[in-house]
């Protein structure tokens, strides 16, 4: 599975593509394939996403999952303080970036 992530180009945020758009949230991303280098530069010449790239990802019951560490981290937030990830409230927020 791949997934495209980049920065939003107003706020800074790690975004996912959708198929239709971007997300902060990686459960919202879909595979994109063969075509993620593609979309990345059409969506990065739009102006809607700065440095976009294509990671590799597993799929999971609870979404995909990206598949090193750094894009793991980026995906949930700070690993050291379970409060200020994404998802403050969910139990099991970090049980899967390390």
């Amino acid at each position: 599975m791949k997934l495209l992530t980049g920065n939003d180009l107003a706020s800074g945020d790690v975004t996912w593509w959708t198929g239709a758009g971007w997300s902060r949230h990686v459960e919202d991303a879909v595979d994109v394939g063969d075509q993620g280098e593609a979309i990345a530069h059409a969506e990065e010449g739009a102006r809607r996403v700065n440095g976009p790239y294509v990671i590799d990802a597993t799929l999971t019951p609870e979404g995909p999952r990206p598949a090193h560490i750094k894009d793991r981290i980026r995906a949930l937030g700070p690993t050291v303080r379970p409060d200020l990830t994404l998802k403050p409230a969910d139990p099991n927020a970090g049980s899967w970036v390390i």
